[in-house]
């Protein structure tokens, strides 16, 4: 490669690093305790768990847990119903003052599936796990926060690909993973500062650019809702379950009816989610259920259906985008929650490799600096 091309590479390699790096040091920074977020809460007795029944404790339905939850907090409407795979015994409840406000002040309280009975209140936004997950997340800014964080991931992106390409002719008189170490400090870390740079590169690229993907989601889903809506006015959709099949329970108005009948449309499925109407996630006039696989990959890569929860019938309006189920797979692969607890390890382990590298980095631009001031 030319000098001057390399030039060019160092100067983007340069300033792409330097505006991120901050940022991208408090992300990896926050993210560490992130990775074991079950672990902690379990440890803390943050965790909420469901009171000990006799197994097999029916369910009730969720209009009785909405209802119950209501009750509660009667100010309040449902938005949403998640389920929790560790904790199959309680739903999630999320309420605000409509279904559609933009939910950052919603309220989130987790019912039992099988009382109704509101059981407690996650404190999600409070304590040190709350900061490190706001910091993470938003920088505490809402939507314009995961903008603007998605930006500083993307530049970095940018300095990791400069850097593979200024890796090689920088290389070309070292061996692999060597460190002049009877050298001055400041060649020791850029050899150091190389070597860790490419063996954390795959990681910090998918880590990286999974981290971009989540501060798009709100827009994602927006989008996804929107195309829903157009399909379903243009009439472009998928019937699964007509309003008159015998073989599902006949409508009634009731939201557990409803997702009774998805439930026979989409056999061998299990409930992840439930958006009332009008939220983000559904459409006004529909229910909308998401629904999970059953192994690792497939419960992350769910299915969403639309059900009319007064004519009972299913639709698909239009199938899972490419951009959401590259959301979907996000989500879990960049805090390493697809292998339990060794992969979260590995995770951890990756993400200090990660923030030597972006240190060192900093440390080599300010001994650079102090050189040449003495020069």
């Amino acid at each position: 490669m030319q000098a001057s091309a390399l030039r060019r590479w160092g100067w983007v390699h340069k300033w792409s690093s330097l505006v991120c790096t901050l940022f991208i040091l408090l992300l990896c920074l926050t993210g560490l305790p992130l990775i074991f977020s079950h672990e902690i809460d379990h440890l803390t007795g943050a965790e909420i768990e469901a009171p000990p029944m006799p197994e097999g404790t029916p369910r009730v339905s969720v209009d009785q847990v909405a209802a119950e939850a209501v009750r509660a907090y009667p100010e309040l409407v449902p938005l949403y119903f998640f389920a929790e795979e560790d904790a199959p015994d309680l739903w999630y409840v999320k309420l605000d003052t409509r279904v559609d406000t933009d939910e950052s002040q919603s309220l989130l309280i987790m019912s039992d599936a099988r009382t109704a009975e509101v059981v407690g209140v996650p404190n999600f936004d409070e304590g040190f796990m709350s900061v490190m997950y706001r910091l993470h997340v938003d920088l505490y800014a809402g939507l314009p926060g995961k903008l603007f964080l998605g930006a500083m991931g993307l530049l970095l992106m940018v300095a990791i690909v400069s850097g593979v390409v200024l890796y090689a002719p920088f290389m070309r008189k070292l061996g692999f993973a060597e460190v002049r170490r009877e050298r001055a400090p400041r060649t020791r870390w850029l050899d150091l500062h190389n070597l860790l740079g490419i063996v954390t590169l795959v990681w910090a690229l998918a880590v990286g650019f999974t981290g971009v993907i989540n501060t798009w989601a709100d827009l994602i889903f927006k989008g996804w809702q929107a195309d829903q809506v157009r399909a379903l006015q243009a009439g472009d959709t998928r019937v699964l379950l007509g309003a008159d099949a015998g073989e599902a329970p006949a409508a009634d108005g009731s939201v557990q009816t409803a997702v009774e009948r998805v439930l026979v449309a989409a056999p061998g499925m299990a409930v992840a989610m439930i958006a009332y109407p009008g939220t983000l996630r559904a459409t006004p006039e529909h229910v909308a259920v998401i629904l999970s696989g059953d192994t690792p990959l497939t419960s992350r890569l769910t299915q969403a259906l639309l059900v009319d929860p007064d004519s009972g019938e299913v639709l698909e309006a239009s199938a899972r985008p490419w951009y959401v189920t590259a959301l979907q797979l996000s989500e879990p692969l960049h805090f390493g929650d697809y292998g339990g607890l060794p992969l979260k390890m590995l995770w951890a382990l990756l993400d200090v490799l990660t923030i030597v590298v972006l240190g060192s980095g900093l440390y080599l631009w300010l001994k650079r600096g102090a050189t040449e001031a003495r020069t």
